[in-house]
């Protein structure tokens, strides 16, 4: 059958099964970071922009809330969220410095920053990736293409072989909800 839906979720399933076959140890050392992070009870930190803002905001909510099982409440924080922060640092200081002045006053040694962005080349991603470097937490990323400067920064980046934003985003949700389950099972 040959249709739009048929022809996107083929799209999506071949990106998919490249990412089984080529990504196995980025996935498996993403999970790492994260139950290391969790293991030391250390805040989960996630920003990106745009859909990845969106990305981040639903991860952060479910590890403070629940993804698949009830159990305790885990410390995670969107810094895409707090609309008087953004404007006003975007206005005092800079847009480019929205998320890395977040970092500057909230994150602690044990804390772990996940960043989203397909692009990997938004200065305000790339300034949280340096602030986090300057309080001693490491930089997951996930992002495509071929990561962007971000790659760099990163302590370890997962890049979605693909040039294309939607499923380079759909692909992010779905490692990152499998990452979770499997932490909430500690938790």
């Amino acid at each position: 059958m040959k249709t739009p839906f048929a022809d996107a979720l083929r799209e999506l399933a071949a990106t998919a099964e490249r990412v089984v076959v080529e990504l196995g140890p980025d996935m498996d050392r993403a999970l790492g970071m994260v139950q290391d992070a969790v293991s030391r009870r250390g805040t989960l930190f996630f920003c990106g922009n745009g859909g990845s803002a969106a990305d981040a905001q639903h991860m952060a909510t479910e590890y403070v809330v629940r993804y698949m099982r009830n159990r305790r409440a885990y410390p995670a924080i969107a810094l895409t969220t707090d609309t008087s922060l953004l404007t006003a640092a975007g206005n005092d200081i800079g847009f480019e410095n929205v998320f890395a002045r977040q970092i500057e006053a909230l994150a602690k040694p044990g804390d772990l920053l996940i960043i989203h962005s397909t692009s990997g080349n938004s200065p305000n991603v790339l300034r949280a990736a340096e602030a986090a470097h300057a309080v001693g937490i490491p930089v997951l990323a996930f992002s495509a293409r071929d990561g962007g400067e971000l790659r760099g920064l990163a302590d370890h980046s997962v890049v979605i072989p693909t040039n294309r934003t939607d499923r380079a985003q759909e692909l992010h949700l779905c490692i990152e909800h499998i990452i979770c389950d499997i932490v909430e099972q500690s938790l």
